[in-house]
């Protein structure tokens, strides 16, 4: 959800503003700018994909030494060119900001009283000019934004630049990240390290309140405090190569078809003996472990999916009591808190705005337990939570989550069985067991994927639908939600998806023949009452399209078509069954010719609420 780049260096920043905005494309965004500082402010700005802005700017022969640049995604106004950043106030300064300021009115109220004219919808336009009212008295950029942003209520993350100081960056963070790039004799900032893998991989991670003078030779933080702050930098693990496309049509079938890798990176070092170790989740994780009498998961979306599983499996394995919330409601009802909980979060990208208000929020009702589970090793989440696990995804392009969400599966089914172990439930030969199922787990996946064509085959069905409906029963209801959340979010098409035994409560009075019926099918202890389900959507003139292990016995017939995976996979089934989901969601989307990797309206890390 918007995009930030800056640079200060001794060639032209142009194309690595448009690269670093190139690569922020999978974020979601309307429109996108840039300013560079040569003499002057030169700005271009353009509604639509980057590739324009890159056309403009060329035609505009834009060039400098230092620039800013941003992509974004309407929040505060239309997406329009006026709206779209950087913003500039009295051809002074400029600005480029991620997130919401929510006393922006009364801002914008005070700043006109000061003579300030507004040519934007967006709350960012109160930023530049609050800090130009402060830099108009002494010309010191670094002390202007520190005033500014001392004015500033909400989330941001800001990259400021002015017309007389040619080698200065400034820039500051609170509640968006935002990340300096080290150089030789040139840096960086962006919002997400991908943006800047083609000129660094060495990183600043920048914590709460921080602000940075950057130039080209120095770099200064300063902590909420104003104190002169030091933080350690990072070799990211990411290389340039890992973001690009290469033989794939989009990004979203890279990564599905980049799952078996994924999960044996996230698995190796946890499979490879023949027990499991608690301090996988942290040096602390055995005495967390030991003292908890209840877990409590906080996600969004499809990391809230990956938790509904995950409180199947705690409660039926380990026996521990396991809710799992939706993180952006958490924190606005009156819950019971229990400080003996696991307090577990779980993120994608480690910067998700409502799971880690969530976090805060339940830290304030003495929640000390936390761990969070997540693909970014420095992300904001990782940073403020005790325990952690990281998932070895990998970049994570498509805004449409696959490997990222059966890394998180393994991750916690990988606790689950810690936490069972904990409490004398896994007996030794039944550890070798599933370790050894762990091993198998991305070996089972390429099998699935060999499914593909068939899957094709089905997609074609669901180019003319308007709706569909999915179902599961126990664990596997989750993974229904998942492949409901899927389809709609990619394709367009109206998707639901119910417990197989809620269809006598209201979703049967839906089905048709126009609706196509997803069903969940695995060999467990709820195959024959999902069976009966079956036959009363049949009953009612519904097209069924069955997912199914080899060995649940059902046969395609007229109305119902059967595609088999292996046989159960036991309490590892789930991460198989949403592999032909999303294969399904994504070829019925390329029948329906949606934007696959940057589907309308979203954005891959919400970073505001």
């Amino acid at each position: 959800m918007c995009g930030i780049v800056g640079a200060v260096a001794q060639r032209n920043v142009v194309p690595i503003l448009l690269e670093g905005l190139r690569r922020l494309e999978y974020r979601g965004y309307d429109s996108a700018g840039l300013v560079t500082v040569n003499g002057g402010l030169s700005r271009v700005r353009s509604i639509g994909r980057v590739a324009s802005l890159a056309e403009a700017a060329q035609v505009q022969k834009i060039h400098g030494h230092l620039g800013i640049a941003h992509t974004r995604w309407a929040t505060h106004g239309a997406p329009t060119e006026l709206n779209a950043h950087p913003h500039i106030s009295r051809d002074d300064l400029a600005v480029v900001h991620n997130g919401i300021i929510e006393n922006h009115e009364a801002l914008r109220s005070r700043l006109r009283e000061l003579g300030y004219a507004f040519t934007s919808e967006t709350d960012t336009e109160v930023i530049v000019h609050l800090v130009h009212h402060y830099y108009h008295a002494d010309k010191n950029l670094l002390s202007a934004v520190r005033r500014a942003v001392a004015e500033l209520h909400g989330a941001y993350a800001i990259g400021v630049v002015a017309r007389d100081a040619p080698h200065q960056l400034v820039c500051a963070r609170r509640g968006s990240p935002l990340l300096i790039g080290l150089g030789i004799e040139e840096n960086f900032i962006a919002s997400d390290i991908s943006a800047l893998l083609p000129v660094t991989q060495k990183v600043i991670y920048l914590e709460e309140g921080d602000v940075a003078d950057i130039g080209l030779l120095n770099i200064r933080i300063y902590d909420a405090g104003g104190n002169l702050a030091e933080r350690a930098a990072h070799i990211s693990e990411q290389s340039s190569e890992m973001a690009e496309l290469g033989n794939y049509r989009h990004f979203m079938q890279k990564e599905i078809h980049e799952q078996p890798r994924a999960l044996a990176d996230t698995l190796h070092d946890a499979v490879a003996g023949e027990s499991l170790l608690p301090e996988l989740f942290g040096v602390e994780a055995g005495e967390v472990f030991g003292c908890i009498n209840a877990v409590t998961i906080l996600a969004c979306g499809t990391s809230f999916h990956a938790g509904k599983v995950a409180s199947y499996w705690i409660e039926a394995l380990a026996g521990i009591p396991c809710r799992a919330e939706i993180a952006s409601e958490y924190r606005y009802r009156d819950s019971v808190a229990n400080p003996d909980a696991l307090l577990i979060t779980l993120s994608q990208s480690g910067e998700t705005a409502d799971t880690l208000a969530a976090l805060n929020h339940a830290k304030t009702l003495g929640h000390q337990h936390t761990l969070s589970i997540c693909n970014v090793p420095e992300s904001a989440l990782v940073r403020q939570s005790r325990l952690r696990f990281l998932t070895r995804a990998g970049p994570e392009i498509g805004v449409a989550s696959t490997k990222a969400f059966t890394t998180q599966l393994a991750a916690l089914f990988l606790l689950t069985l810690l936490l069972a172990k904990q409490r004398g439930r896994l007996t030794p030969a039944a550890e070798v067991a599933h370790i050894q199922a762990l091993r198998q787990l991305p070996g089972k996946v390429q099998q699935v994927l060999a499914l593909e064509p068939e899957v094709e085959r089905w997609a074609e069905r669901f180019a003319d639908k308007q709706h569909a409906l999915f179902l599961g029963r126990g664990m596997h209801y989750p993974i229904a939600m998942e492949g409901a959340l899927k389809l709609k979010e990619i394709s367009y098409i109206h998707a639901e998806a119910y417990p197989a035994g809620e269809l006598k409560h209201g979703p049967l009075a839906l089905v048709d023949k126009d609706m196509p019926v997803v069903a969940i099918a695995p060999n467990d202890i709820l195959l024959e009452k999902l069976k009966s389900n079956l036959q009363e959507v049949r009953a009612r003139g519904g097209e069924l399209y069955v997912f199914a292990d080899a060995d649940t016995h059902i046969v395609p017939s007229e109305g119902i078509h059967v595609l088999q995976l292996a046989d159960h996979a036991g309490p590892l089934s789930p991460i198989l069954h949403t592999i032909p989901l999303q294969m399904l969601s994504y070829h019925a989307a390329l029948q329906k010719g949606t934007d696959v990797d940057k589907p309308r309206n979203l954005a891959k890390s919400v970073t505001v609420e």
